[in-house]
């Protein structure tokens, strides 16, 4: 009803009696709770009188809402942390639980699975930069710009509820603070190419060490390191001593392939020679011990027979001699002239093969070349002319 309403109030023009909408309300709830309404109802002072069976039913009723709300459930990957006025009572495995409720008792349920990311030296992006976040100062008092991530979940919920007023402010504060710590003690190109991964490890080691000295509550799993590089400023130099480096590199290697081509190729050289003069050595050594041996053999036989022995030795020493001599000596006894005939060449001519002969037919016009059958047949006119002439001798 509104107050424009030209019922509203009562005959003369005023406002309700709000004694009479009282005693009505409390004769409705009356009626409702199992009460009389009317005039038997009511006590002196106008109020609905309410019997003993429906204040209890009340009660109970708030009774059994307010301790229906103690009831919670934690999940697998959470904990349920009880304070009773504040302070910690215990913690709760995963299932359906109860506590006393509010005010006595309030429940802090904590994901222990949850990974959390904080981000150092950059926002969401790596071109959006913190500078006064990433910008260190390495050992060998360069200037390098890093940006790296942390993950981390959660070991202690307690220590983590109680510990911790802002936890990722806390974790990026000390990432920050041992990240400094770790590239202040290497050179800058360890920082930026070898050593990135050490790197990483050590900051991470020594982010959990000053966690567990706070008794923060908080696991580090991973510290990954977006970028890191020289300021911007001087980019374009660094590029130029990182391209003089890598030529340095490529000349070292170059080096050291030609000297791997080589030396193995010279070792090699000087093992062959050296086992071929331990071969010859042993040859002459070998060869040494035979004529040793066979001198004494000799010297034997010749203590025997002196004559024979000598005899046989010129002999020897004769054919050996005569048998690489291209010249044919012949001793003329009978006193007749013989003409010196190149018996060396008749005898090259006597051991040489016959030529195979072609039984093609040949043309009219082509001429057999007979100046090899004239050899031979010269040859052997030669030699028959010799021996008869010996025979007259004889």
């Amino acid at each position: 009803m509104g107050l424009n309403d030209p019922k509203w109030g009562n005959k003369n023009g005023g406002p309700p009696d709000l004694d009479e909408l009282l005693r009505k309300l409390n004769a409705r709830m009356s009626s409702l709770l199992g009460g009389k309404g009317g005039k038997d109802g009511e006590n002196k002072s106008g109020m609905p009188k309410m019997n003993g069976s429906g204040i209890g039913l009340i009660v109970v009723i708030v009774l059994l809402l307010w301790l229906s709300s103690g009831f919670y459930i934690v999940d697998a990957s959470q904990r349920g942390v009880v304070l009773r006025f504040g302070k910690m009572v215990e913690m709760t495995e995963p299932g359906p639980r109860w506590h006393i409720p509010y005010p006595v008792e309030s429940v802090e349920i904590v994901n222990l699975s949850e990974v959390r990311t904080v981000e150092v030296g950059y926002r969401d992006n790596v071109k959006n930069k913190i500078l006064k976040e990433s910008l260190m100062l390495t050992e060998d008092e360069n200037i390098i710009d890093i940006q790296f991530a942390v993950q981390y979940t959660l070991s202690d919920p307690a220590e983590y509820l109680f510990n911790n007023r802002n936890p990722d402010e806390n974790v990026r504060q000390v990432a920050e603070s041992a990240m400094r710590e770790v590239v202040g003690k290497n050179k800058m190109d360890f920082v930026l190419y070898e050593g990135r991964e050490q790197v990483a490890a050590a900051a991470t080691k020594l982010i959990q060490d000053i966690l567990n000295r706070y008794k923060s509550g908080i696991q580090i799993s991973k510290l990954t390191m977006q970028n890191a590089q020289p300021p911007e400023q001087v980019q374009a130099s660094f590029d130029d001593a990182v391209k003089a480096g890598q030529d340095r590199e490529r000349q070292k290697n170059e080096g050291q392939s030609y000297a791997n081509d080589v030396i193995p190729r010279a070792s090699g050289t000087a093992a062959r020679l050296i086992q071929e003069a331990e071969g010859y050595k042993q040859s002459v050594i070998a060869s040494a011990e035979g004529d040793a041996s066979r001198f004494k053999q000799i010297l034997v036989e010749y203590e025997k027979a002196p004559v024979v022995t000598r005899e046989r030795m010129y002999l020897d020493a004769m054919s050996q001699i005569m048998s690489n001599v291209s010249k044919v000596m012949v001793d003329q006894k009978s006193g007749n002239s013989l003409l010196y005939l190149p018996l060396d060449k008749l005898m090259e001519v006597s051991r040489a093969p016959l030529p195979s002969v072609d039984v093609a037919p040949q043309s009219k016009t082509e001429q057999p070349a007979p100046a090899q059958s004239n050899d031979i047949n010269a040859a052997q006119r030669t030699r028959d002319s010799l021996l008869s002439r010996d025979r007259e001798a004889r």
